[in-house]
């Protein structure tokens, strides 16, 4: 479910141009290729930003039951790995009502654990090739126990109060960078951006490494 609806190219097409087409363009082709309004947004309200010193925040919005999402997850991945070093980048779960509540805690408890690495992309394969929808607090539960995690301990960090402020958290983020859908990502607490603007997932990556760049 989402506010409007995303170009994204097939995952397999995504995840290949992620591996063969090189995101780093030199600046001044840059600056002629990706325009204000268009390819992306600069924010009325500049966002605070959690990013270390001499970093830039990058937040990937998503949701595990949307399809674009997943089909853009390997080609986000593989960006991770070898994005820029001055970006500090992680993941958004977004929720647009509150039937999107129970997957954020998922993966806000998961994060908790320290289990985001080993079961982040398998409740990806969960939802959309096993067709298990994870859209309630008991068949994630259900779910969480055949992944062989101790359902107790999830659900105590599934139900903790850090998991309730980060929800609240990411409730200030997504009203914060205006996102109208997912997958969408916000740069540095001023811009925000889009497949629907910048064309498609793999311009997006290309215009969140521009976005990096800039000064004011």
């Amino acid at each position: 479910m989402k506010r409007r609806e995303f170009s994204l190219s097939t995952a397999s097409a995504v995840a290949a141009s992620a591996l063969t087409l090189p995101l780093a363009m030199n600046a001044q082709a840059q600056a002629r290729a990706f325009k204000e309004g268009k390819d992306f947004i600069k924010l009325k309200k500049p966002v605070a930003t959690d990013a270390p010193a001499g970093k830039v925040e990058v937040i990937e919005f998503f949701w595990y039951s949307c399809p674009h999402c997943n089909a853009f997850e390997p080609a986000f991945e593989a960006w991770v790995k070898s994005a820029p070093a001055n970006l500090s980048i992680h993941r958004v779960p977004v929720a647009f009502n509150a039937s999107f509540v129970p997957q954020q805690k998922l993966y806000f408890a998961l994060e908790a654990m320290n289990l985001l690495p080993k079961l982040h992309t398998t409740v990806f394969r969960a939802v959309h090739v096993e067709r298990k929808p994870l859209n309630k607090d008991e068949q994630i539960f259900e779910w969480i126990g055949q992944q062989g995690v101790d359902v107790a301990k999830f659900k105590e960090a599934y139900n903790s109060f850090n998991t309730a402020n980060l929800l609240r958290k990411a409730a200030q983020l997504q009203e914060s960078y205006q996102v109208e859908g997912v997958p969408s990502m916000g740069v540095g607490g001023k811009y925000y951006t889009d497949g629907t603007m910048a064309g498609n997932m793999q311009s997006v990556l290309q215009v969140v490494e521009y976005l990096s760049t800039l000064k004011a």
